[in-house]
């Protein structure tokens, strides 16, 4: 396979780089649910989005959704009690919240997700399959959470997936790093420095 056709086969997958998980005005931040490793992905992903952009890579993000319903969001029972502060309008669909945060916009193809697999009861696998994309780098957050089940669920469906070591974070760094370590058998693990050489090098 060709340079060029390796890189218009490969998205860069983010997961809820959102508003309301990032932004200080958002969901979480309100709330004062931050962490400095989560606040620091933007600014450490946005040359690898620059330099897929330019390659003829693809963008594609995923967005964590309360789906509004009579004027309340479903939130399931486990993440209204880990997270009481979360508000009606809070991650809905079309609001600022929801939206991936301004310095790493727009993706190329956006997907909503209602659980921690951006593949779970989601349309993912059929835009990856009709943009004939094979290859994942992912990056987001959180590492436990979203990015390792996700990761996952690509592993088993065929998808050639790299997880970026750096890319990724969580609310703790040990958190990260058993997370990290225990996706080593089911995925490629580069950072993103190592991801950019590598488009570089086609």
């Amino acid at each position: 396979m060709s340079a060029q056709a390796t890189i218009a086969s490969t998205a860069l997958l983010l997961l809820d780089l959102q508003n309301d998980f990032l932004h200080p005005d958002g969901a979480y931040g309100r709330a004062g649910q931050t962490a400095p490793e989560i606040a620091a992905l933007p600014a450490r992903l946005r040359p690898l989005l620059d330099l897929m952009r330019s390659s003829g890579g693809w963008i594609v993000s995923t967005h964590f959704t309360l789906v509004p319903a009579k004027g309340r969001p479903l939130i399931s029972p486990h993440l209204a009690t880990l997270r009481p502060f979360l508000r009606k309008g809070d991650f809905e669909p079309g609001a600022w919240g929801h939206r991936l945060v301004e310095e790493l916009g727009p993706s190329d193809v956006s997907v909503e997700k209602i659980a921690y697999s951006a593949f779970y009861m989601t349309r993912l696998e059929w835009v990856l399959r009709r943009c004939d994309i094979r290859r994942l780098l992912v990056a987001g957050i959180v590492t436990n959470g979203g990015v390792a089940s996700t990761v996952r669920d690509a592993h088993v469906r065929d998808f050639d997936v790299t997880a970026l070591t750096d890319g990724c974070a969580a609310f703790s760094p040990p958190v990260h790093d058993t997370a990290i370590a225990a996706l080593r058998p089911v995925c490629r693990l580069a950072t993103v420095a190592e991801a950019m050489g590598e488009i570089r090098q086609g």
